[in-house]
């Protein structure tokens, strides 16, 4: 009987990932798969092309993992030396391997290439090891165990490209064989509330060695709740995070909360919500922007499908403009300045009728770093939402320690939920 894996750790190789040459994104998409699969990953670790260090980072992943999973150093050239090593730790000699050597002259003569010598090293295999067929490059995967210390080693080449279908197909079916249980995850995203008053309605939750597990992540603005279920079958495990997901919507979080997706569909975005829910339900926006710059316009239209909902926009940075394509009364600017509730409420009405959208936001404040004043202190940023139900105002007050990108990309996301808020109202 094959011993259960429960235990991972993965091990990065190559310099030009310490020098940051290279974002490292195979660590996060094997720590996802992972994940699914039920195995716990506790360490991840970067290692240069150097045998000497390559072997010790080997070493101590061993020491305290059932599994470690290699990235890189599966190449032709004197500094891949991944293969080399692990076989030297299991104590295996190479050995070439024909079908590999065929497979990988067959990929050259089909990408029309000469295949140099050095590819010859590619095929070298240690004994005993399992061959992962590569589809996308010439380095197979490999996969070498130690039943008698329960130790196995998945070797992975670097490119994202060969690296995820590899796994995906080949190893994910021979890990599925080793686990007794799977997880399941829910991203829980909110925004208006900070991460210490999430924590403090759902502390309960969040209690360590519970199951399943409730964790925060921050960014500007937003706090993600991961929610993880551990259980014999997907079903089970899902059935728990969605216990735990009804106890985050019955607490005060749940007005906040904006999107639940499953972690194996990745993340939510205020503007993707926003155009999903649109389109949903046949309705349009614009945008009158100043502080942010058509930031809001662009992040809307990041989203594929935004033409159907997004009418058009318009960048009013100067009064003059605010009055010439929106239609804000000079009157008004004279009295309560730009910046002010009156001009982001003409603003987005002007937008509003300007389109013929269903809902239109606008934006006008003081981003910084200079041009604050006692009364509107820089992070002073005031957004106007306009409907057929007639204009509302929200005066936000960010931090004037806080930079200029991050004063805008929050004024731009409470814009955006407002708006979806708005069309919810609808």
């Amino acid at each position: 009987m094959k011993e259960t894996i429960q235990t991972a750790e993965i091990l990065c190789v190559g310099t030009e990932l310490l020098l940051g040459d290279i974002v490292n994104t195979n660590a996060a998409y094997l720590s996802r798969r992972l994940a699914e699969l039920g195995i716990c990953v506790y360490h991840q670790s970067v290692v240069g092309d150097s045998p000497e260090r390559l072997t010790d980072a080997l070493a101590l992943a061993l020491s305290r993992a059932d599994l470690v999973i290699t990235s890189g150093g599966l190449g032709p050239t004197y500094d891949d030396l991944t293969r080399e090593t692990v076989a030297a730790a299991f104590g295996l000699p190479l050995e070439l391997d024909g079908a590999v050597l065929e497979d990988i002259r067959t990929y050259f003569t089909r990408m029309g290439r000469v295949m140099t010598d050095n590819n010859s090293r590619q095929a070298m295999v240690p004994r005993g090891a399992r061959v992962l067929k590569n589809d996308q490059g010439t380095a197979p995967g490999l996969i070498v165990t130690d039943e008698t210390r329960s130790k196995t080693v998945v070797l992975l080449p670097g490119p994202p490209r060969e690296l995820e279908p590899m796994f995906d197909t080949r190893v994910v079916p021979y890990l599925r064989e080793r686990t007794d249980c799977v997880l399941f995850s829910l991203n829980v995203h909110i925004f208006g509330m900070g991460e210490s008053t999430v924590e403090s309605h759902l502390h309960d939750l969040m209690t360590e060695g519970k199951n399943p597990t409730v964790a925060p992540y921050c960014k500007a603005g937003e706090v993600r709740l991961r929610v993880t279920a551990q259980a014999e079958n997907e079903e089970a495990a899902r059935e728990m995070c969605q216990q735990a997901l009804a106890h985050i919507m019955e607490s005060e979080v749940g007005a906040h909360v904006y999107a639940v997706v499953p972690s194996s569909e990745g993340e939510a975005t205020l503007e993707g919500v926003l155009i999903r829910e649109l389109c949903h339900r046949g309705r349009t926006v614009a945008t009158a922007e100043s502080c942010t710059g058509g930031l809001i316009a662009k992040r809307l239209t990041d989203i594929s499908g935004s033409s159907a909902a997004v009418k058009g926009g318009f960048v009013t940075y100067t009064n003059e403009m605010k009055t010439n394509l929106l239609g804000v009364s000079p009157d008004t600017l004279e009295k309560y300045t730009e910046y002010s509730e009156q001009v982001a409420a003409e603003m987005a009405r002007g937008a509003r009728l300007a389109t013929g959208a269903d809902i239109a936001v606008s934006t006008t404040g003081i981003a910084g770093p200079g041009g604050g004043t006692e009364d509107c202190p820089v992070g002073t940023v005031f957004i106007g939402i306009s409907t057929e139900a007639g204009e509302r105002t929200v005066r936000l007050n960010l931090s004037p320690q806080r930079s200029r990108d991050y004063v805008r990309t929050l004024a731009a996301s409470h814009a955006l939920s407002l708006a979806r808020h708005a069309l919810l109202a609808l």
